[in-house]
């Protein structure tokens, strides 16, 4: 059976003394203390949702951001402007709580996509959603600029979907997706989270499913980012599980680790069998397979904080300094100094793990 690939995490190094930067090499990149480069920046634009998906919040949803504590439509575009134009980041995922509700996504976008990176390419630009309601706006994303999509849809089963969405809008996701596909973003990917007992048997008709239409599937493992004790490290179903279900009907190929790059998920080659083509399926086993050793992302939340991982307990205010005066240059050098504090892995097997006070929805995916 393939086994997932685990990233080396880097050996620890000392940790500088408080605000301590002067070691910090002379370069305008995002880059820390144990040599990885941040080219990829993911922004939350709201924390607000239309499901109530169960691995990321109750029932009853969260307290949402005051409208005034959320960043601006203009206060959102100079922050990715600053990143792209002086911190070297080449790829923008917009995400959220439910991006789709932010109803300047469009004008994002596309002063987005109107940015140009050091070697004079447009950034490129992504978004992840649960797909409700894209089918009315994913053409006009399109014409922003939007160049890649990632949908979540975890269960064929309406009532599946249904019991852990805590919402009955399989059938909207499904038209979403083949609405993204007819618009011509390429690759249309499917982001799944099995769950123990609610799901976790899918695992072959969601890649089956995805492989005849063209999709991208990726499975993602639980991890602890939603409602305070909602998760559990034995409940959690593993990579090796996942991958276990899939070659019981499916003949996978692991692909060159090399090819991974500093991409989360591990990627299998699918072979076709019959009228079902083949395809790719990927892995992203942040918990049992982490894969700190080769991240490269930064992370924007609704509220303007700077975050260096999904796990961070620590934020960098670029809201109050947007308006509280500054100019791009220290907003800039203050995101550097963020990113030379980040720790060298998320530290889940520790024994002084703590989950992050902010959920998944809170802080973007």
């Amino acid at each position: 059976m393939p086994r997932p690939r685990a990233e080396p995490a880097p050996a620890p190094a000392p940790a500088p003394a408080a605000g301590a930067v002067a070691d910090r090499p002379a370069t305008p990149a995002l880059v820390d203390r144990y040599g990885r480069v941040a080219r990829d920046l993911r922004v939350s634009l709201t924390d607000r949702c239309n499901l109530r998906c169960e691995y990321c919040m109750p029932p009853e949803g969260f307290e949402w951001l005051p409208g005034a504590d959320a960043l601006s439509d203009d206060e959102v575009i100079r922050l990715v402007r600053v990143a792209v134009e002086r911190l070297g980041i080449r790829e923008i995922r917009f995400t959220g709580g439910e991006p789709l509700l932010r109803k300047g996504l469009e004008r994002i976008i596309a002063a987005t996509s109107a940015l140009r990176t050091a070697d004079g390419a447009a950034p490129e630009t992504s978004l992840t959603t649960n797909g409700l309601g894209l089918e009315r706006r994913v053409d006009g994303l399109v014409a922003a600029g939007l160049t890649r999509i990632n949908v979540s849809l975890d269960s064929l089963d309406r009532e599946t979907y249904a019991a852990m969405a805590r919402r009955d809008r399989l059938a909207d996701v499904l038209v979403a997706l083949d609405a993204a596909h007819a618009a011509g973003l390429r690759p249309v990917k499917i982001n799944a989270v099995l769950m123990r007992g609610r799901n976790e048997h899918e695992a072959p008709d969601l890649l089956d499913f995805a492989l005849r239409k063209g999709f991208e599937l990726r499975f993602i493992e639980q991890m602890p980012l939603g409602p305070p004790d909602s998760w559990a490290r034995g409940g959690m179903v593993t990579a090796a599980e996942i991958l276990a279900s899939l070659t019981a009907r499916f003949t996978l190929a692991e692909t060159d680790a090399r090819e991974r790059g500093s991409a989360p998920a591990q990627r299998w080659d699918v072979a076709a069998d019959g009228d079902r083509p083949g395809g790719s399926v990927g892995v992203i086993a942040s918990v049992t397979q982490p894969f700190c050793g080769a991240c490269d992302r930064t992370r924007l939340t609704a509220d303007g904080q700077v975050r260096t991982c999904l796990f961070s307990r620590t934020e960098t205010d670029l809201r109050g300094m947007l308006r509280s005066g500054a100019d791009d240059a220290a907003v800039a050098e203050a995101w550097r100094t963020a990113m030379w504090g980040k720790l060298p892995g998320h530290g889940i097997d520790d024994p002084g793990f703590l989950q992050p006070e902010r959920p998944m929805s809170a802080i973007g995916g």
